[in-house]
């Protein structure tokens, strides 16, 4: 009896989770041993962030499928529930294997969900993480719904275990976003410059998101941060923040930049022009995890500011501070270009290889649907 090929849907919700699902995205698709199918949805949809589901549709995957889930300042309960109610019909119709859902935002936690009531197996990447903010309870949650773990690292690995996963159905294969950093294929720093427009020499990235648990000292912190970035005079390229609750506050002082020859602001970066623009960069401020993550791993200096990543590295070069306004120009003045050790916690660019070489084999889609939370011993 000829074997039946497998079908696989990816969910993809914003420009970070494409990031780090593209290269698993493209060895499944190119595969001639499973069926992949890419359901876009979520901020990509939004024509505010730059419609970015145009990028993935440039990718010429075999089987795309767009669900427009929001409008501008829908509520993430809201958004949970339209993601459902369009994923649920997708995915019936099409009867998929396996959903791979990434990271922890509504959307793969809609996707959790709406495999486990249909049962249909799950598997999340990069679960077992930490930080500061409700990002991490959504997280959480989706590991626990969810039969299948890929994770960053042997640290997010043990996490999951203490949450009572099975061992043997967490693998450890890095973080999938290293295999593009460490391809030979990103565009140069002048294609980034001539594509966006970017007329400095010299210049730093800013990307801050709203944290939703927070939300009453949200328009206070930015502008603080607004106005120490604007009195350092330096360069910055700003990227919008993702559309958590309070992302209008934060693009509201933003509006006030127009004029500022020294900032250039965008909705949004194709992730390759961004990690060629990051690996350039004097540095990184913030609170987004690429000032954890991809800086790291480029060697380039990073200023984390309040608690959104609270406690997700131990590399003490990155400097941690709060949202005020002195504390953050003493950081800009003191740091310097490329200060940070080239090094990573999440992987050394095989992810791809790892993903599709477990997922082979026969004894990965033996596991079972209905899990039992298992005790240390």
């Amino acid at each position: 009896m000829e074997r039946r090929v497998k079908k696989i849907v990816f969910l993809t919700a914003t420009r970070a989770d494409f990031g780090k699902l593209k290269s698993l995205i493209k060895v499944i698709d190119e595969s001639k041993t499973f069926e992949c199918f890419v359901f876009v949805t979520g901020m990509h949809t939004l024509k505010k962030y730059g419609s970015t589901y145009d990028e993935v549709k440039k990718q010429r995957y075999k089987n795309i499928f767009v669900w427009p889930n929001q409008k501008d300042e829908t509520n993430m309960d809201i958004i949970l529930a339209n993601t459902i109610k369009g994923f649920s019909k997708y995915i019936n119709k099409i009867k998929p294997d396996m959903i791979v859902v990434h990271g922890d935002r509504v959307e793969p936690l809609a996707g959790a969900i709406v495999g486990t009531l249909n049962n249909i197996l799950v598997s999340h990447v990069e679960g077992g993480e930490v930080s500061g903010t409700v990002d991490e309870s959504m997280r959480h949650a989706i590991s626990k719904l969810s039969q299948l773990h890929f994770t960053a690292n042997k640290e997010a690995q043990r996490r999951l275990i203490q949450m009572g996963e099975n061992a043997k159905s967490i693998f450890v294969i890095g973080s999938p976003d290293i295999d593009i950093m460490k391809s030979k294929n990103l565009p140069t720093i002048m294609q980034v410059k001539e594509r966006y427009q970017i007329p400095y020499k010299k210049y730093s990235i800013f990307v801050y998101h709203p944290v939703t648990t927070e939300i009453k000292s949200l328009k206070r912190d930015i502008q603080k941060i607004v106005k120490a970035v604007c009195q350092s005079q330096k360069n910055y390229v700003f990227i919008y923040p993702n559309n958590d609750l309070g992302n209008d506050i934060i693009l509201s002082e933003y509006k006030k930049l127009k004029n500022k020859k020294q900032i250039k602001i965008f909705p949004s970066l194709r992730f390759e022009y961004f990690l060629s623009l990051l690996k350039n960069a004097e540095f990184i401020i913030g609170n987004s995890s690429s000032g954890i993550r991809e800086a790291e791993f480029f060697g380039v200096s990073a200023i984390n500011i309040g608690t959104r990543q609270q406690n997700r590295t131990k590399n003490k070069d990155i400097i941690n501070i709060k949202a005020d306004t002195k504390e953050i120009l003493n950081a800009i003045g003191e740091i310097k270009e490329n200060k940070i050790k080239k090094s990573s916690n999440f992987g050394n660019g095989k992810s791809m290889e790892k993903f599709y070489e477990i997922i082979s084999r026969s004894s990965f889609w033996k596991a079972k649907i209905q899990k039992q939370f298992l005790d240390l011993n």
